[in-house]
């Protein structure tokens, strides 16, 4: 497997292939071995999806908080749950769809990083001729 330089995705490729759950260069590889666990590298373009561990979080932590964000404007502008019922149903019309895109949020994350990566450039990156990062 060969590193191959950066090319500058388009934005919008890049993104859709993340939602995808799919490498943000080339769109074949997958990002994930297990449910939350990417992949360290793609295994068909070679590119480091994480150059340092935790790069993604912050990705990870606006995508969660918009919907709560969301959520709290709800409560405070409009609707008032009464009984213990009506308020689990609501935090759950809140958790659930959090839960159930947190793979592709990861890979939305792992897209936006990938672009961070290729259009702010930093020469000590593999993608821009830096040094290959192998982990030990």
């Amino acid at each position: 497997m060969e590193i191959t330089p950066a090319v500058r995705t388009p934005i919008r490729t890049a993104l859709m292939r993340g939602l995808r759950r799919r490498c943000p260069r080339c769109g074949e590889g997958q990002l994930f071995v297990r449910f939350l666990k990417t992949h360290e590298r793609c295994t068909e373009c070679g590119l480091l999806y994480q150059r340092d561990y935790g790069d993604t979080l912050m990705f990870m932590i606006i995508t969660d908080r918009i919907p709560l964000l969301a959520g709290i404007a709800i409560l405070y502008f409009g609707i008032h749950p009464n009984g213990w019922l009506s308020t689990a149903m609501f935090f759950g019309a809140l958790s659930v769809p959090l839960l159930a895109t947190l793979r592709e949020r990861q890979g939305l994350a792992l897209a936006l990083d990938y672009l961070l990566r290729v259009y702010i450039r930093d020469e000590s990156d593999e993608l821009h001729g830096g040094r290959a990062y192998v982990r030990s």
